[in-house]
């Protein structure tokens, strides 16, 4: 809700209040004010000013030679306008003036005459072109004839008008006009509310003489009203009026459609206007529509109706969708010279229904949909009659002619002060309470400390106590309510050991170079059963589908995390971003079947990453580097280390990896993952280059995580390092015969590295050479040869007889 401080200055004072305070009250009181922002940026020395002479510019054919009486100050200005003419009164802009965007206004000579400022259109002065009436979109705007040479014309055009962008809950209706932010400040400030004048002239014909009412719907339309007026011109509505529906967000057309645009803003009432000679009929039926049955709304759309739908007919064809849209065969021109009003209450269910399945949300369907007051219907109905009297020139029927079943009686809530001082814990007397109450207009009844509260229609939000109580409350002050400590409160939150593990693996994969990514658990099929860990795939046949997903891209639950992540890849390197780097820790989803199940799925928790483009660039040294295996697999090596977790790196083939470069991860003899690089093909179907992944079971890193800190002490003797070549076959696996090394090497074998593979020119076909760095240290004492050489020694006949290795000579 957009509400114009210019124009709720009409029902309450708020002349000694900037907007922000405003704003700042709304907001404590519970209507959260999202944003203050103004009509147009603030401009200075723009006045009215009239065309005393206009004559063709005597070096240009597009250009007009004006002279202007600016409030007794006569210029000469050159003007493009189109619509320029003389004995018009327009915006000036004088000399020194400063509009919208800093543009200020200078003498100028144009084609070698002088012009001595700008007249102005509505986009020049900061009105948003959307909002700008369609005879002044493609030239400057001309003021009605009692606009007074030389007043200011920001004033004149709301220019200098403030709007409060109000953030409603569903709840709070009422305020969806501006009577109702009027009673809402009121009792805010405790200022009083000063309401329309409703009273209307009538001529002596009745409306029941033109019209007949008949609602066949009497639950979904529980009052109609129809008002006839008269003689009517259509013309433009008056400035005031299309600059308060300017603020509001409303684009003005005519004094008819504009009058009943105010109401509806000012009243929260929907009305609708038919021309009543191209009605067809003298008879009003409000019915559902039939099965199959159409109807061409003011969009020009024709659109299909159901039972579902409540329409407005003439007793044989839609004239309109109640609540939502009125017909094009019935629609106000510039022609109409009589108007059909209609004021009535639908129920907020038929509303909703047409308004979602035509897809048609406006203003009234808004407002109709959360709810009406009652009481305001047939009073929106007089208001506008009286505006279309003045600023129409319309004759008002007596009427109107009326079906009339709407309940109007008011809730009654009981309230006591103890019960109301018990619930918020505060010491609030009967006074303070009864004070309260007339602030906020309601009635009551008070005897010995309980109130029974008349809640007034407008405030359908209240039948209970407690809604009572949050009332009392917010006009109180929430600033002003007691607050305590709960209870162990004293005590420290903090993370559990193994939200501290899952933390400490984020920050290392962010220390490690990855971004973290957070995608859809819900995907294609395709998509979800693409790249599956092993041990997933032994556990879920397929992936889970939705029983109603929004969309086939979005109709499976995720058996992997990785085509997500490789989706956003392809998502950014098509924008030109080619070194990527994610990782995603998050759920997959898995059943037996894959069937639709009564019971939840089971969800395990993975860890994802994938790399593509330079690891590293330096241009200075011209160096860079690219992703490669060893480059995700010591990514991995790295994040066993730091959770103190040892594991086996086996080579596989998994559906989707390259068949060369992928591994599968063991910990003892259960698999937790695979690491490598995409097949060839999956990453042409993204559009990738090169990338490599990994997705890891986070369960049972977590389960298998040393989280106890340990201490090494700095050594203080010196280490040794041995080199070991051998030459064994060219499918042996280098990480199993470090592994051998490993249980072979005894205590005081420290680390052992691969530092080179060596295949070709002296070895024989089909073997190749590997070398390993041995590292040895006690951290105790210096080392002595012979212990060395024995662990030496050991190695080798190890790998001799399990690996069939020679040393390289």
């Amino acid at each position: 809700m957009f509400v114009s401080l210019n124009w709720l200055k009409n029902y309450v004072d708020i002349d000694d209040i900037s907007p922000e305070q405003l704003a700042e009250k709304i907001t404590k009181s519970g209507i959260e004010v999202e944003g203050i922002e103004y009509v147009a940026e603030k401009s200075s020395s723009v006045v009215v000013g009239y065309v005393r002479s206009c004559e063709k510019h005597p070096n240009a054919d597009k250009l007009n030679l004006c002279q202007v009486d600016a409030g007794g100050e006569a210029l000469q200005i050159i003007c493009g306008a189109p619509n320029i003419a003389q004995g018009q009164k327009v915006a000036v802009a004088k000399p020194g003036a400063v509009l919208p965007g800093n543009v200020k206004i200078k003498k100028a000579k144009l084609r070698g005459v002088e012009s001595q400022g700008m007249i102005c259109s509505l986009q020049e002065l900061g009105i948003e072109e959307k909002f700008v009436p369609k005879e002044f979109a493609e030239g400057i705007f001309v003021f009605p004839e009692d606009a007074e040479i030389g007043a200011d014309a920001l004033e004149l055009l709301n220019l200098d008008d403030a709007i409060l962008e109000l953030g409603l809950t569903p709840n709070r209706a009422d305020a969806l006009s501006m009577l109702g932010v009027a009673y809402e400040t009121s009792a805010i400030l405790d200022t009083p509310v000063k309401l329309p004048d409703e009273t209307v002239d009538l001529a002596s014909e009745i409306t029941a003489d033109y019209v007949k009412v008949t609602v066949e719907e009497p639950e979904l339309n529980p009052y109609y009203g129809a008002f006839l007026i008269k003689n009517i011109k259509v013309k433009a509505s008056p400035l005031w009026m299309r600059n308060y529906l300017i603020a509001a967000g409303i684009r003005p057309i005519n004094n008819v459609v504009d009058i009943t645009n105010y109401v509806l803003l000012e009243y929260g009432q929907p009305l609708h206007a038919f021309d009543y000679d191209r009605f067809g009929s003298k008879e009003i039926v409000v019915r559902r529509a039939s099965d199959k049955e159409t109807i061409t709304t003011l969009d020009d759309q024709e659109r299909e109706l159901s039972t579902n739908h409540l329409v407005i007919t003439n007793g044989e064809e839609p004239t309109a969708i109640a609540g939502v849209m009125g017909g094009a065969n019935s629609e106000v021109s510039n022609e109409t010279t009589t108007v059909l009003l209609e004021a009535a209450y639908f129920a907020p269910a038929a509303v909703r229904q047409s308004s979602k399945d035509h897809g048609l949300r406006s203003e009234s369907s808004t407002r109709f949909e959360k709810g009406v007051d009652p009481e305001r219907v047939k009073r929106a109905g007089l208001r506008a009659c009286q505006l279309l009297s003045e600023y129409a020139e319309g004759t008002v029927l007596q009427g109107p002619v009326e079906f009339d079943q709407l309940d109007l009686s008011e809730a009654s809530v009981e309230v006591s002060t103890d019960k109301v001082n018990e619930r918020l814990g505060t010491e609030i007397s009967t006074e303070e309470i009864a004070d309260i109450l007339r602030k906020l207009h309601f009635d009551y009844k008070q005897s010995s400390g309980v109130f029974v509260v008349s809640v007034p229609t407008r405030r359908g939000d209240i039948t209970l106590f407690e809604d009572m109580v949050e009332e009392i409350a917010r006009i109180y002050g929430y600033d002003n309510l007691p607050y305590t400590l709960p209870a162990g409160a004293g005590q420290a939150g903090g993370l559990t050991p193994r939200q501290l593990l899952k933390r400490e693996i984020k920050h290392y994969m962010e220390g490690a170079g990855l971004m973290e990514a957070i995608t859809y658990s819900l995907t294609s099929k395709q998509r979800a059963e693409t790249l599956v860990s092993p041990e997933i795939r032994e556990q879920a046949a397929e992936s889970i589908r939705l029983s109603m997903p929004m969309s086939e891209e979005h109709s499976n639950l995720r058996l992997s995390i990785l085509p997500e992540l490789l989706a956003s890849f392809a998502y950014n390197t098509a924008r030109k971003q080619a070194n990527l780097a994610y990782y995603e820790a998050g759920t997959v989803f898995v059943s037996p079947s894959g069937e639709k199940l009564s019971e939840q799925p089971q969800e395990l928790l993975r860890l994802a990453g994938a790399v593509t483009g330079d690891w590293f660039i330096h241009p200075w040294q011209q160096e860079k580097k690219q992703v490669d295996f060893f480059l995700i697999k010591g990514i991995v090596e790295g994040l066993l280390d730091k959770l103190g977790v040892t594991a086996a790196f086996k080579q596989a083939k998994i559906p989707g990896m390259h068949p060369g470069r992928t591994a599968q991860v063991h910990i003892g003899e259960q698999s937790i993952g695979f690491i490598g690089q995409l097949h060839p093909s999956l990453q042409q179907s993204y559009d990738l280059k090169d990338s490599y992944v990994f997705d890891l079971d986070l369960e049972a890193l977590l389960d298998h995580a040393n989280s106890e800190p340990t201490f090494s002490k700095i050594p203080r003797f010196p280490s040794v390092s041995r080199d070991i070549a051998l030459v064994v076959d060219q499918e042996k696996p280098a990480g199993d015969i470090k592994t051998t090394i490993k249980e072979q090497g005894g205590s005081l074998l420290k680390d052992v590295q691969v530092f080179d593979v060596y295949q070709g020119e002296h070895l024989p076909a089909g073997k190749k050479s590997i070398a390993f760095s041995l590292f040895y240290q006690d951290p105790e004492r210096t080392l002595k040869d012979e212990e060395v050489e024995a662990s030496y020694q050991a190695i080798l006949s190890a790998v001799e007889k399990v690996h069939q290795a020679e040393l390289r000579g």
